[in-house]
């Protein structure tokens, strides 16, 4: 990786178009009913304990067994396949875009995301740090965690199965933690994102110069 970035590039791309679009997905195969239009503002998971539930999206009915799924991001739904309104649809077709307003702190893990070493999920599954780590974690924070390949540091949960997870990256510590434990995971997804230790002097450049220039325009913005 490159110690070189065009900061002027990355920025102008985030200040364009300041949003993260969220593909929405049948969890299974089902007949569907939408409960949203395209243009509709959804709201996410909220309240202290997350106990108010996110916006409703669609209904997925499989052996007359109604499931309603929820936003889990807020936004604007951007597109809708409205040509699936009381359709069968198979486990992972795509229904609808959810256009995210991204924060500063969002763009900030965006553009790391591309300066860390992210591991991925190996399946869709729940996961959760394994007791040593999450202990280490607890006590000092991730970022005071080193991690090597070879080490045990993620218990993937499947099938009411635990297995342990094998990091097979970079050597470093990890930088920031893309999962909540015991909420299920799309394989592929980032879990963690790990950094060397000769890489942290460019993490903290970016975070500094984002911080500094998403600031300058929220002044001139006013």
């Amino acid at each position: 990786m490159s110690d070189e970035i065009d900061f002027d590039e990355i920025l102008g791309k985030y200040h364009s178009d300041p949003y993260e679009y969220v593909d929405i997905c049948a969890e299974h195969t089902g007949k569907i009913h939408f409960l949203v239009e395209e243009g509709s503002t959804v709201q996410a998971v909220s309240g202290e304990w997350n106990h108010i539930p996110g916006t409703p999206l669609f209904e997925i009915t499989r052996e007359r067994n109604p499931k309603k799924i929820t936003a889990i991001t807020n936004g604007v739904v951007s597109s809708l396949h409205s040509e699936l309104e009381g359709r069968f649809v198979e486990a992972g077709e795509k229904l609808m875009v959810i256009r995210h307003p991204l924060k500063k702190k969002e763009i900030i893990e965006c553009i790391l995301k591309e300066v860390l070493y992210v591991f991925p999920a190996p399946e869709r599954a729940k996961y959760f740090f394994s007791l040593d780590v999450q202990s280490r974690i607890e006590k000092k924070g991730a970022r005071a965690v080193s991690v090597k390949p070879g080490d045990e540091i993620i218990i993937m949960s499947l099938m009411k199965r635990d297995t342990p997870v094998y990091y097979n990256g970079e050597k470093g510590v990890i930088h920031s933690v893309y999962f909540q434990p015991g909420v299920s995971v799309d394989q592929g997804a980032p879990l963690i994102g790990v950094c060397p230790s000769d890489r942290l002097p460019l993490i903290q450049k970016i975070i500094t110069r984002v911080k500094a220039d998403w600031d300058k325009n929220e002044e001139h913005s006013v």
